[in-house]
């Protein structure tokens, strides 16, 4: 490696040792490091074949588009064989280019703002095929980083067989549910009415549970239509020029008497801000979410109903993760929040407690008169507004849901 001539100091000669000591060591140092960089190559060529192999051939219809402008850069075969499009005509055109329907637009919305709101999950989506036929799709989007450029990774689940049978159901259920529920509703009111004759004491009881159990029964195939009728977009939005103050203060006078019965403190901070909306069905959602505020709280608790502008400060977007959630900019919404003092609601619960008949306890349904589908139908209205619910809560502290609705310019 070297050579000293004499005569030497041994100061040199150590001195020169401990160089190729250091160069040697730099060396093995240099190659590790090489060996690492070429496994984490090896692996990630892996990676990026398998996630190919499953792209390919998923059936699924996926797609990658870009945030900045919602562009296609990449689908499958399961999306030009559900779309009918062939891949030249897909690559480099915007989900708004393409004639995708009415939702098109709608969707690159979507895709642009993902940043900002987190990841979307099966919500339902019209799209128009190339040959025009309408299917219903449920569609994902997924922020994900391809070579240091942000995407939109997009998987859609075509249910448009399945939106069919719903529609049957609906059908199945109005015509022959409803009439023979509503007659027996009838006998039983005429039996508690004394009409046909008087009935012993136990046979009050037994009326009464027939009478709350068909209420009850009612209630769940009103909100099942309900809920099918505004997913199958049969029941329009009538969106007209209204207060959000106005709405705020009307939903707590409603739930002013189950607050007073249950001995539950009602506050509300209303803001004066004109919304484009569907007045009774933000009223309604509002009603929905105070009530359960109610129902899930003890004598001597306070609800807190309030209105802030999202316009000069930040709001947290992130469902369901209080530890890691993120503020974030959005100029222009109306953030509404129903807090309570309740038993709160665990962190497992928190991500499917808007789908149909999910309830926290199982026995909610009949200590709480509760059917499982206000939370869905409530997303339901504030989706159809373009905008987004969701809740955060602490077990034994209470919870928090969130409302944020678009403020149109008029």
């Amino acid at each position: 490696m070297d050579y000293i001539t004499k005569p030497f100091q041994l100061e040199e000669v150590l001195a020169r040792i401990e160089n190729h000591l250091t160069i040697w060591k730099l060396q093995q140092q240099l190659q590790a490091q090489n060996e690492r960089l070429q496994q984490e190559i090896r692996d990630r060529a892996k990676a990026e074949e398998k996630f190919t192999k499953v792209f390919r051939s998923s059936p699924n219809p996926i797609a990658i588009a870009t945030i900045l402008e919602a562009r296609f850069i990449d689908i499958n075969p399961s999306f030009l064989k559900m779309s009918g499009y062939c891949l030249e005509e897909v690559i480099g055109n915007t989900v708004a280019e393409l004639n995708l329907g009415k939702e098109a637009v709608a969707i690159a919305q979507t895709i642009q703002l993902l940043s900002d709101t987190g990841p979307l999950y099966n919500q339902e989506f019209e799209l128009s095929t190339k040959s025009g036929e309408v299917k219903t799709i449920l569609l994902s989007i997924e922020l994900i980083d391809l070579s240091g450029v942000q995407c939109a990774l997009l998987i859609a689940n075509d249910i448009t067989e399945r939106k069919r049978l719903e529609n049957e159901f609906i059908s199945l259920v109005s015509h022959e549910l409803r009439t023979p529920l509503t007659s027996t509703m009838g006998a039983l009111d005429l039996l508690g009415a004394g009409q046909l004759g008087t009935l012993t004491e136990q046979g009050q009881k037994v009326l009464s549970i027939a009478t709350t159990n068909t209420e009850r029964l009612i209630r769940l195939i009103n909100d099942i239509l309900d809920l099918e009728r505004m997913k199958s977009v049969k029941i329009f939005m009538q969106k007209v020029k209204c207060n959000a103050a106005d709405l705020l203060i009307m939903a707590t006078e409603t739930m002013q008497a189950m607050a007073d019965k249950l001995q539950v403190k009602l506050i509300v901070h209303p803001l004066a801000i004109e919304l484009w909306a569907d007045p009774d069905r933000l009223l309604q959602t509002l009603t929905n979410l105070i009530s359960n505020a109610i129902k899930f709280s003890e004598p001597g608790d306070t609800v807190w109903v309030s209105a802030t502008l999202a316009e000069h400060k930040g709001v947290e977007l992130r469902e369901n993760d209080r530890a890691s959630t993120q503020s974030t900019l959005l100029p222009g919404f109306l953030l509404i929040t129903i807090r309570d003092e309740g038993r709160g609601i665990p962190k497992d619960k928190l991500q499917i407690i808007f789908e149909r008949f999910q309830q926290v306890d199982a026995s909610d349904s009949r200590n709480k008169g509760g059917t499982g589908l206000g939370l869905a139908i409530c997303r339901n209205i504030v989706q159809q507004h373009n905008g987004k619910i969701w809740v955060e809560s602490i077990l034994g502290e209470g919870s928090t849901f969130y409302v944020l609705l678009p403020l149109a310019a008029f």
